[in-house]
């Protein structure tokens, strides 16, 4: 069941990460254990070589998976990270998937693949949660 009524109330919670609102990311689908999350590339989201900080990409994966992991959970926080950087992206937007593989009493994994508007993967983040 989930703890959002839609994804407008998810939409609302989530205004109030600033971090992630500065930086443009968007949730564009919710579902039970899963989500859509992106964000435009933006000229100060790159690094000095002109590729996609690897910051930003954390960002985004580790948003999804809280939005995806708090739509099960409310209250659930990241325990455990990790990230596979998987090639630069070409595109202009930067999408996230997350999916619950794992939801335990306490715990829960969630897989997020991130790909840019090319269909180019450009990281795959593991996460697990704790749900306080």
């Amino acid at each position: 069941m989930s703890e959002f009524k839609n994804i407008d109330e998810a939409r609302a919670f989530f205004a109030g990460d600033l971090f992630s609102a500065s930086n443009g990311i968007t949730i564009d689908e919710l579902g039970e254990n899963w989500c859509v999350c992106s964000m435009e590339i933006a000229e100060n989201h790159r690094n000095a070589a002109g590729g996609v900080m690897g910051g930003v990409i954390f960002t985004l994966g580790d948003f999804a998976f809280a939005v995806a992991a708090n739509n099960v959970h409310k209250t659930t926080v990241a325990q455990s990270v990790s990230i596979n950087f998987l090639s630069g992206s070409r595109g202009s937007r930067l999408i996230a998937r997350a999916k619950c593989k794992k939801d335990g009493k306490n715990t829960c994994v969630y897989n997020i693949d991130i790909t840019d508007d090319l269909g180019r993967d450009i990281a795959q983040v593991i996460n697990t949660g704790y749900k306080l």
